[in-house]
């Protein structure tokens, strides 16, 4: 089992900006999301934690090892897939592959080449592995960043946006893969799309400002909300009193009519109970103060 540890960590910037504030989190095997909206320091602690950047206060350890003083001990069992991964032109995917494991310090020609044709399998890019990799689509291009990624045997995977783009089928292909190599490793998946985190995370920490305000399993997120949560059609004249008498947690527009889904603890007068989902979660931790 690895364990990651994150206590008390904060970031200040040079010019005075706070890009975290006192973060724990405690991230174990299997897939977590840290769900937050864009600039809300998701890309600010992912950097942390790999050692691109020290914290100003806090400490964080890699299976009890200090990895803030030791960024070595995590970067050599790290694998990375950005949200955008680049390629060179005119390299196949076989031999992008072969560049990048010696980048990694894999000098055993015969244990690379079975390490490779491995990984191509897994990510169902063998009969493709000669081909120029920027020929690719976006959802091969996912796939072998992936590949890449897996590079060395890591044990911990960070994973920024990795559907953005995507076709539906593309991206179902890309979560079973995901959801397929998490078992014996850590991977985070940092991501302002709910319904990625919703397909594959166990666990997951919402993110806002630098700081952690609330983390849990998606199910016990969904659970809070029951009995809570009431929508209604509404003209825009309606919506300003609503907006102004109720906690509004989604807009909506369904077929050219506004939809308005409020939280409060009875049903007001001509709202109907709505069934609620990790969106409705999300916003309500990052809209209201009601959980």
């Amino acid at each position: 089992m690895n364990t990651l540890k994150i206590n008390n960590v904060s970031l200040v910037y040079s010019n005075g900006y706070k890009a975290l504030t006192d973060l724990n989190l405690e991230i174990n095997n299997g897939i977590f999301g840290l769900l937050g909206p864009n600039g809300a320091g998701k890309s600010s602690l992912m950097k942390t934690i790999v050692g691109l950047q020290k914290p100003t206060e806090g400490s964080i350890s890699f299976n009890g090892v200090d990895i803030v003083k030791n960024p070595l001990e995590i970067q050599k069992h790290l694998g990375f897939l950005p949200q955008y991964f680049g390629v060179y032109s005119k390299v196949s995917a076989y031999h992008l592959l072969e560049h990048l494991a010696k980048l990694k310090g894999m000098q055993n020609k015969k244990q690379r080449h079975e390490q490779i044709m491995n990984l191509l399998e897994k990510v169902n890019l063998t009969d493709v592995r000669n081909k120029d990799v920027h020929t690719f689509s976006g959802g091969m291009k996912q796939r072998f960043g992936v590949a890449q990624a897996l590079l060395g045997a890591p044990k911990i995977i960070i994973v920024d946006e990795p559907t953005a783009g995507l076709d539906p089928e593309e991206r179902n292909r890309f979560n079973t893969l995901l959801s397929d190599i998490s078992e014996d490793i850590i991977i985070i998946l940092s991501t302002h799309l709910v319904e990625d985190v919703k397909n594959l995370c166990s666990q997951m920490a919402i993110i806002k400002k630098g700081q952690v305000i609330s983390h849990g399993s998606p199910r016990a997120y969904v659970h809070q909300l029951y009995g809570k949560l009431w929508s209604k059609a509404v003209t825009r004249k309606e919506l300003e009193k609503v907006e102004f008498d109720h906690q509004i947690i989604t807009k909506r527009l369904v077929e050219r009519v506004m939809n308005v889904t409020v939280f409060a603890d009875d049903r007001p007068i001509g709202f109907m109970p709505t069934e609620p989902s990790l969106e409705h979660a999300y916003f309500t931790h990052l809209n209201t103060t009601a959980l």
